[in-house]
């Protein structure tokens, strides 16, 4: 049994299939979130802020939704998405305008600037994922590990 197993030897011997995986699984989260927030750091990105810009990018052109359509998109509270749309503002990554059909609906629309930041952000991230993966795995357990996962989350 591994030494990171051995702490969690009581929680294993519930199921020994299932914890081991589920416990794997956040392990690998977590390093992952690390990796890819160092990325973020180095952009001046938030993880909320860079979660936000992504949705606004894989958005048709003009890459503008809702706040509403965000908050289904995104992990974060309404509240806190409040915040982060007034944050990406002060940066100059997006904009927000009246709906012509809807005083009260402020569309937000990714700017010029945001849209190279969120294109910078996305290709340094990749670059890390492709030499961390590639440095642990080959090409096939990737594909592998990809559909496994793409399983998982449904």
């Amino acid at each position: 049994m591994a030494d990171a197993d051995k702490l969690h030897e009581w929680a294993v011997g519930h199921d020994p299939l299932i914890v081991p995986l589920f416990l794997n699984l956040e392990r690998a989260r977590k390093v992952a979130h690390a990796r890819a927030r160092a990325v973020w750091d180095q952009h001046g990105l938030t993880p909320a802020e860079f979660d936000v810009l992504a949705t606004l990018r894989n958005a048709e052109s003009p890459y503008e939704l809702t706040p509403g359509q965000i908050q289904d998109r995104v992990l974060i509270t309404s509240g806190g998405l409040t915040k982060v749309i007034h944050l990406l503002e002060e940066k100059g990554y997006v904009e927000r305008s009246v709906a012509r059909n809807d005083n009260r609906v402020k569309p937000v629309r990714l700017t010029a600037t945001g849209s190279r930041c969120i294109a910078r952000t996305m290709r340094d991230l990749v670059s890390m994922t492709q030499e961390w993966m590639h440095s642990i795995l080959g090409q096939d357990e990737i594909r592998s590990a990809s559909s496994i996962l793409r399983k998982i989350a449904g």
